[in-house]
């Protein structure tokens, strides 16, 4: 049985870039949790031809509700023109961490309707 929540992949090229996401996510409550695991080494296609990278990769724990907003977020703050975004949901856990990941997220933000939201009171 699949629960509220997801993992969400995120690679990045650099530390500073990693404890931008990391921290950003962390303040604005779309993560619980960040983990960020260095040396991975990544071969992918990009404009045609294959390249290879050494990248960090970013394991997200959030609410499945966060999604759009951790895909925006991501977008607004890495610095690749097609930032990885993979979710996976966490089909089941102990009951303490999910209770724990959720008191650690925001319920929802939809940032993007806020941001519609705003202009119209304007």
């Amino acid at each position: 049985m699949s629960t509220a929540y997801d993992i969400c992949f995120v690679t990045v090229g650099d530390k500073k870039t990693a404890d931008t996401l990391t921290s950003g996510l962390l303040k604005e409550r779309l993560a619980a949790c960040v983990s960020a695991v260095p040396g991975i080494e990544s071969a992918y296609w990009w404009k045609g031809s294959i390249e290879k990278a050494k990248e960090i990769l970013l394991i997200i724990k959030t609410r499945r509700t966060l999604r759009a907003d951790v895909i925006q977020f991501v977008k607004q703050h890495h610095p690749y023109a097609v930032p990885e975004t993979i979710f996976l949901g966490i089909d089941a856990s102990s009951g303490d961490y999910l209770d724990w990941l959720g008191a650690n997220t925001a319920f929802t933000t939809n940032m993007s309707a806020d941001k519609k939201a705003e202009k119209k009171l304007i």
